[in-house]
């Protein structure tokens, strides 16, 4: 089972094929971080 590198939450190996590039088989970040944002491919910390 796959985890988020950044908060460690759960998520399903679909997630990671459609959210990150071939070679990353954790996500960087994933629906659970509040602290994340995903643009396309890329993640970024959230602005305040």
């Amino acid at each position: 089972m796959p985890t988020c590198q950044n908060c460690e939450s759960f998520v399903t190996e679909r997630y990671v094929k459609v959210f990150e590039p071939e070679d990353i088989t954790r996500p960087r970040a994933c629906p659970h971080c509040e602290d994340m944002v995903r643009r396309g491919k890329e993640v970024r910390a959230k602005k305040n």
